[in-house]
C-alpha cells in the first residue's frame, strides 16, 4: 500500500467522499458524495420548515458543490463549505417566498374582508415596514412571521447571533412610537364605546 492509500484509509467515510470529489469530480464520485450528504441536507432543510422543499433544496445544493468543488481552497472545511452553500440556498428560498407573496396585495385582502379602512393593523403593517432598512425588514420577518430562533436567523445569513439581535432590537426601536400611537387610539376608541 501506498502512503496516499494507507492515509486515505484512515479517513472517515465522509472525509473519503469529499477528498474523492474534490480530485477527481466524475459521476461515480459526485454519486458517493450525494449518498453520503444528501440525507444530511434533506434534515437540515426539514429542521427549518422547509418540508416538502427539502428534497429539491438538497438536491440544488449538491449541483452546486459539484459544479464548483475546484473553488474550495481548504480541502479539510469541505463540509463546512457545503453547509455554507446551504444556508445561501435556503436565504434565498425564502426571499423568494417572500417575493412571491406580494405585500401590497395582503393589506388590500384583510381590508376588504373586514370592511375596515385605513388604521387597521393590517392597512398599516406596510406603513411600518417602509421605517426599516432591508435588513431590519428580513430580521423581523425571519423572527416575528416565520417564527424562527435568533440562531437559526445568525446561520442562515451566516453572520453572528448578535448582529441578528441587534437588527430585531434596531426594527423594534424604530417602531415603537408607532405601535403606541396604535394602542392609545385603541384605548381611546374603546373607552368612547364604553
Amino acid at each position: 500500500m501506498t502512503n496516499e492509500a494507507i492515509a486515505r484509509k484512515d479517513l472517515l467515510p465522509e472525509e473519503a467522499v469529499s477528498q474523492r470529489i474534490l480530485e477527481a469530480p466524475d459521476e461515480e464520485s459526485f454519486a458517493d458524495l450525494f449518498k453520503t450528504f444528501s440525507p444530511q441536507l434533506v434534515a437540515f432543510f426539514r429542521a427549518r420548515g422547509c418540508g416538502p422543499m427539502a428534497e429539491d433544496l438538497a438536491q440544488e445544493v449538491m449541483l452546486t458543490v459539484y459544479r464548483k468543488a475546484e473553488q474550495v481552497r481548504d480541502r479539510s472545511l469541505f463540509r463546512a463549505w457545503m453547509f455554507t452553500i446551504a444556508r445561501n440556498t435556503i436565504c434565498r428560498h425564502y426571499r423568494k417566498q417572500a417575493r412571491e407573496v406580494d405585500m401590497a396585495d395582503v393589506p388590500g385582502r384583510l381590508v376588504a374582508a373586514t370592511n375596515h379602512g385605513a388604521g387597521t393593523p393590517a392597512f398599516e403593517f406596510l406603513h411600518w415596514m417602509a421605517f426599516l432598512n432591508a435588513r431590519e425588514k428580513e430580521a423581523l420577518m425571519l423572527r416575528f412571521i416565520e417564527q424562527w430562533e435568533y440562531h437559526e436567523i445568525a446561520a442562515a445569513q451566516s453572520i453572528p447571533i448578535g448582529t441578528v439581535q441587534w437588527r430585531v432590537f434596531s426594527a423594534k426601536r424604530k417602531l415603537a412610537p408607532y405601535l403606541k400611537r396604535v394602542e392609545r387610539t385603541a384605548k381611546n376608541t374603546t373607552r368612547m364605546a364604553a
